[in-house]
């Protein structure tokens, strides 16, 4: 399943990729952190490594690592605007639960840490 980008989330992606001339795209994935097990990772890939699946979508190349893969797999990205506040929102298929302060989540049991 390919990570997809809303309109929204392509323009704010564009617009971070265009200020770093060079950039093969939009870097997303997770790290471990928190109190749940994952938080994501989302910025402008300074390159891109072999072992990249790329989705590209409204013209944006997604980068996503192969370790990362299988936790993000089928995630929508949207960017939103609530009041003053504006944030990459992500709707993961792969996520399970999330800690009560929404910084960290885990996925199902069967994925690999």
């Amino acid at each position: 399943m390919p990570i997809t980008l809303t309109e929204s989330a392509a323009e704010r992606a564009r617009q971070y990729i265009e200020s770093q001339p060079g950039s093969p795209g939009l870097r997303f994935g997770v790290r471990k952190s928190g109190c749940s097990g994952f938080a994501y990772v989302v910025d402008v890939a300074s390159e891109r490594r072999d072992d990249d699946q790329v989705f590209e979508q409204f013209g944006v190349p997604v980068l996503v690592d192969q370790a990362s893969l299988p936790h993000v797999e089928g995630t929508e990205i949207d960017f939103v605007r609530r009041g003053l506040n504006q944030e990459f929102v992500f709707r993961n298929p792969q996520m399970k639960g999330e800690c009560g302060c929404g910084e960290s989540f885990t996925t199902r049991d069967d994925l690999p840490d």
